[in-house]
């Protein structure tokens, strides 16, 4: 199992993200103002981009610095999968 320490708090922030996406659809389906949705959209959208953050900065921290061996070289594939990781910046 690949668990981190900030994994509890990036699940509790991503289910609290989806309760306000499901609060956005009934906002729709109620016919709320625009400006309603759209702030309660960016919350979603906030708390989506911070999650995705700490994982990624979860994974340069953790498990791509256990990559690199004790003369300071990168094993092979950890360059490659640190490119990877940051396209989703």
């Amino acid at each position: 199992m690949h668990v981190h320490e900030t994994h509890p708090a990036v699940i509790k922030r991503l289910r609290r993200a989806g309760g306000h996406l499901g609060s956005v659809v009934a906002m729709l389906e109620q016919g709320k103002p625009c400006m309603d949705v759209v702030q309660q959209l960016q919350a979603v959208e906030k708390a989506i981009t911070q999650a995705k953050r700490t994982l990624i900065q979860d994974h340069l921290d953790h498990c791509l610095s256990h990559m690199v061996t004790n003369a300071g070289q990168p094993q092979p594939g950890s360059l490659d999968e640190f490119r990877e990781i940051t396209k989703y910046l």
